[in-house]
C-alpha cells in the first residue's frame, strides 16, 4: 500500500479490536469526515495505530506496550512511504517526536520523523467527548492541506 498522507491513532477501541480494521466507531466516522474536510477520501490514506491491540479498559497505552509494536509501525511506515504523517492523539504524537510531554505542547510545532513532517493534533475519540476542540483540530488540519498542496476545501458545513 502507498498513500501521501499516513493517520496514525493511539490504539484501536472496543470497535476497531472486534473488526480488526482501524477507525471503524464513532470516531471512526468522525475521521472519515476530518478526512472529506481535507477534499480527500478514505482510500487515498492510510490509517494505523502505534498499538495493534486494545489496552485493557480501553486506557492509555503503557510505555511497554508500545515499544513492543514499534517495530510493525516502523515497518508499516516504510511500506506506505507517506508525504506526512498526522499522529492523532497523545500516544502517537509522543511516538513520533520523542517527547514524553502533552499533547499541548506537541501541537502546532514542525516536526520531522525519519524525513517525513509530521503534524500533532487530536484525537477524533478524544474529540467526540471534547468539541470545543474541534476548531483547534482543524486549524492543525490545515498544515496537512498546505503541505500536501490540497486545494483549501470549500466552507465547513
Amino acid at each position: 500500500p502507498s498513500a501521501d498522507l499516513l493517520l496514525v491513532g493511539d490504539a484501536p477501541g472496543e470497535e476497531e479490536d472486534r473488526c480488526g480494521e482501524p477507525f471503524v466507531g464513532p470516531a471512526g466516522q468522525l475521521l472519515d469526515r476530518m478526512i472529506a474536510a481535507l477534499g480527500l477520501s478514505r482510500e487515498r490514506v492510510y490509517i494505523t495505530n502505534v498499538l495493534k491491540c486494545r489496552p485493557p479498559q480501553n486506557r492509555q497505552p503503557q510505555p511497554e506496550e508500545v515499544a513492543s509494536c514499534q517495530g510493525y509501525l516502523a515497518a508499516q511506515i516504510d511500506q506506505v512511504k507517506p508525504t506526512m504523517i498526522v499522529a492523532l492523539g497523545r500516544t502517537a504524537a509522543c511516538w513520533f517526536t520523542g517527547q514524553e510531554t502533552s499533547l499541548a505542547n506537541m501541537r502546532g510545532q514542525d516536526h520531522i520523523w525519519r524525513g517525513i513532517p509530521v503534524v500533532a493534533t487530536y484525537h477524533p475519540a478524544f474529540l467526540l467527548g471534547q468539541p470545543q476542540f474541534k476548531a483547534a483540530c482543524w486549524h492543525d488540519l490545515q498544515r496537512v492541506i498546505e503541505t500536501l498542496g490540497l486545494a483549501p476545501p470549500g466552507p465547513r458545513g
